[in-house]
């Protein structure tokens, strides 16, 4: 796992253009994730899963894009050395890894992807984008906001790697429709996500509540 200082990722985050978010995850998150952590670490873990298991599929679904595979080859795997981390810092928190109930967020992003390729695919990679991007302001919020020096030190260490990500998603974006073309998709994508992160959630998640 590559190391991180935390010069890194505050230069990984200033040069992310706000991470493309159109909306800003409010003071009420951070409380009720104190309040759930627990919940919120599991859900964690889950959201490291299905973020590889997003990046091989789409290598699977487009075998025939050359310039996609080993982008997500390396994507997924470093969101699967997060997987592990965080099983590791669960079982050292006594916290069953088990199913947890999803948030409704992804599939309410994945409900805006367009049916016939070019269009399906650009969707895919800016959704996966903005899904990053959310994740790592997110994990900023925890790193700066939760008084738990371990947890702390965890989150600044994946902000970089979240700022990353984001950024390769849209870069082959861009390199499947061009930079134009794939940042006003981002743009209009970007106003949808805020709406729907900032709908009701009776769960606490990552990217909910």
């Amino acid at each position: 796992m590559r190391e991180e200082t935390g010069l890194d990722w505050k230069i990984a985050l200033d040069s992310a253009a706000v991470l493309n978010l159109a909306s800003q995850t409010t003071s009420e998150w951070l409380l009720r994730a104190e309040a759930h952590l627990d919940e919120v670490l599991l859900d964690h873990a889950h959201c490291e899963k299905k973020a590889a298991g997003a990046a091989i599929k789409l290598l699977f679904s487009y075998p025939h894009h050359r310039f996609l595979q080993e982008p997500l080859a390396e994507l997924a795997r470093e969101e699967l050395e997060h997987f592990q981390q965080i099983l590791m810092l669960l079982d050292a928190r006594s916290i069953r890894y088990e199913t947890i109930k999803p948030s409704p967020y992804g599939m309410a992003l994945h409900r805006l992807v367009r049916r016939d390729d070019p269009d399906r695919l650009l969707d895919l990679l800016t959704i996966a984008a903005l899904i990053e991007a959310r994740s790592c302001e997110r994990f900023q919020i925890l790193a700066d906001g939760i008084d738990d020096a371990v947890l702390g030190d965890l989150y600044r260490s994946l902000l970089v790697s979240e700022a990353r990500h984001h950024g390769t998603y849209r870069e082959l974006a861009a390199q499947l429709v061009g930079r134009e073309v794939a940042e006003t998709r981002l743009a209009e994508l970007a106003e949808a996500e805020a709406e729907i992160i900032a709908r009701p959630c009776e769960w606490v998640r990552v990217h909910a509540g």
